[in-house]
């Protein structure tokens, strides 16, 4: 039997889902994203006037996590215990990675998936003035642990951009 959405009610409204019946577990998710930048930008990344560009997305990914329940409208605000979001220089841009953590009674995909790609978001932002083409690519949900549905990992795919 296919599930049914749960952000919705019986008269198909928007709905935050009550949790207030679920007992707190440790939950854990990563996500990722990757930013398109041609040669020359890449190049110049050491030498951005605006400072260190992947710094700069690091931090606002970060900040973004923190902040997933006033961007996303049925999210429940959660205590986070640790974000950590990480930059790889590829030969074609740059690969971001997030990594989010909680003792809650609701997952963490969402807040993993805004630092993802509000990071992404902060790479074109900081790059665009050498590059309206900068493409962002590949978000997405790569694993999550704890809670009710239990674990998940992507499988890898071989249309990843490679680093």
């Amino acid at each position: 039997m296919p599930q049914k959405l749960s952000h919705f009610d019986r008269a198909g409204r928007a709905k935050m889902v009550d949790v207030s019946a679920k007992i707190p577990t440790k939950r854990e998710a990563e996500a990722s994203a990757f930013v398109v930048l041609r040669p020359a930008v890449l190049k110049a990344l050491p030498k951005n006037p605006k400072g260190d560009p992947l710094e700069v997305a690091r931090l606002a990914g970060i900040m973004a996590a923190k902040r997933t329940a006033d961007l996303i409208p049925m999210c429940h605000p959660l205590p986070l215990s640790h974000v950590a979001v990480e930059m790889r220089l590829c030969e074609n841009g740059v690969a971001i990675t997030s990594k989010v953590a909680t003792t809650a009674v609701t997952g963490v995909e969402m807040e993993a998936l805004v630092a993802a790609s509000v990071a992404a978001l902060t790479v074109y932002d900081m790059c665009k003035a050498l590059d309206k083409g900068i493409e962002i690519r590949e978000i997405m949900l790569e694993r999550k642990s704890g809670g009710k549905s239990g674990d998940y990992a992507r499988a890898r795919r071989k249309s990843l951009p490679s680093c």
